[in-house]
C-alpha cells in the first residue's frame, strides 16, 4: 500500500481550530478535502497531547553505538579497501554482534558505499608533475578551444573478450543453458587494431591497422584520413590534433611531418590516457559492438565500421564536452597539491 501523505502543520492547526469552533469532523473534513478518519485522529490527538507536532515515533533501536559507527567510518576512510566481514570482527570483538546488510546500512548512512576501484594508471612523479602543468595551462580555456580538437587514439578490440559482458535473465540452475552463456575462447579468439578520431561535431575516420604499426605506418595514416576527417567534420580554421605520447606519435620524422603539413598539436602529459575523450567513444564502440555478437574477425571488423558510423554527434558532444574533462584536470590539481606537499 502506497504511504499517505502527511499533513502540514497549518492544516492539521486548522483543523483543531474549527473543532473549537463547534464543528463536526464530517464538516471539516468537506471544507478541507479531508476523510473523516484523518480529522478524527488529528483531533484526538490534539486532545489528549494538546499538540499537532510529530510525536517521537517507536523503532527499533541501531545495533551500532555512535562510537561503533564512528569506529567503522574511520577505519574505512584509512583503508577503503576494508571488507564488512573485517568490520564485521572488529566490532565482534568489541562486544558487538551484526551482519554483513547491517554495516552497508549503516555506512550508507554515512555517506559511504560499495564501488568498484577504478583503473588509473601508474604515475611516477614526473608524471604527476606534467598532469598538474597541464591542468593549470589549461584551466581556464573556453568551451570553443576544445570544440576545435579533433582527438585520436589507437584500441585493440577482441572477438570474445571481456568487451562481450553482458547480464542476463535466467531461472535458477539455467546458468549453462547457451542463451544464457558468453563463448569463450583462449587469447579472445583473435583480435584487431584500429585507428580513430572524433571531435565534438561527430565521429572521424576509423580504419583497420592489420599490420604492426611503426612511423612510417602511422604518417600514412594519417596522411590519408586525418585532413579528410577534419573536411568531413567541418573543422574551423586552426584546428587542434590530439594523440599522446606513443613513441611512434612522438618521433623526430612524425614531428617533422606534422610540422610540415602546418597541423597544430596539442601539447599532452604521459601517462594519461584518463583525459583522453576517446577512450569513452571506444567504450562505447564496443558495447555496440558486444551486442551484436560477431562470430569471426571479418564479422568483427564490419560490424565496427558500421556501428563506429551510427554513432550520433550528440554522444560526441556530450563525451568531448571538455567541462567533464578539464573537471576531472582540476580535480586532479587538488589531488595533486596534496601528493606533492
Amino acid at each position: 500500500m502506497a504511504k499517505t501523505k502527511e499533513l502540514s502543520k497549518d492544516t492539521r492547526n486548522k483543523i483543531v481550530d474549527l473543532h473549537q469552533v463547534g464543528k463536526t469532523e464530517s464538516a471539516i473534513g468537506k471544507q478541507l478535502g479531508l476523510k473523516k478518519s484523518t480529522v478524527g485522529a488529528i483531533i484526538r490527538k490534539w486532545k489528549t497531547y494538546k499538540t499537532t507536532d510529530n510525536l517521537p515515533r517507536s523503532g527499533a533501536p541501531r545495533k551500532i553505538s555512535p562510537r561503533g559507527v564512528k569506529m567503522i567510518t574511520r577505519t574505512v576512510s584509512k583503508n577503503p579497501r576494508t571488507t564488512r566481514g573485517d568490520l564485521v570482527n572488529d566490532l565482534q570483538r568489541a562486544g558487538t554482534k551484526v551482519t554483513k546488510p547491517t554495516i552497508s546500512n549503516t555506512l550508507r548512512r554515512q555517506g559511504l558505499k560499495s564501488c568498484s576501484a577504478r583503473r588509473v594508471p601508474l604515475l611516477k612523479p614526473v608524471h604527476v608533475q606534467a598532469r598538474l602543468k597541464f591542468a593549470r595551462e589549461h584551466l581556464d580555456d573556453p568551451d570553443e578551444d576544445w570544440e576545435n580538437v579533433i582527438w585520436s587514439d589507437e584500441t585493440k578490440i577482441e572477438l570474445f573478450g571481456k568487451n562481450s559482458t553482458r547480464r542476463v535473465w535466467r531461472t535458477k540452475n539455467a546458468e549453462l543453458h547457451p542463451k544464457n552463456t558468453i563463448p569463450t575462447v583462449k587469447h579472445g579468439g583473435g583480435n584487431i587494431m584500429l585507428w580513430g578520431c572524433f571531435s565534438a561535431k561527430g565521429p572521424g575516420r576509423l580504419i583497420r591497422v592489420k599490420e604492426r604499426m611503426n612511423g612510417a605506418m602511422y604518417r600514412e595514416i594519417l596522411s590519408e584520413n586525418l585532413l579528410p576527417s577534419a573536411r568531413a567534420l567541418k573543422m574551423k580554421r586552426g584546428w587542434v590534433f590530439q594523440h599522446d605520447n606513443d613513441p611512434k606519435h612522438t618521433a623526430r620524422a612524425t614531428k617533422e611531418w606534422l610540422h610540415k603539413k602546418h597541423f597544430k598539436v596539442l601539447e599532452w602529459p604521459s601517462q594519461s590516457p584518463d583525459l583522453n575523450p576517446i577512450e569513452n567513444l571506444w567504450r562505447e564502440l564496443k558495447v555496440r559492438v558486444a551486442q551484436r555478437q560477431p562470430q569471426n574477425i571479418t564479422a568483427l571488423e564490419e560490424i565496427c565500421m558500421e556501428e563506429w558510423a551510427k554513432i550520433p554527434a550528440t554522444v560526441c558532444e556530450n563525451l568531448e564536452n571538455l567541462q567533464k574533462t578539464f573537471d576531472l584536470g582540476h580535480c586532479q590539481q587538488r589531488v595533486y597539491n596534496k601528493v606533492l606537499r
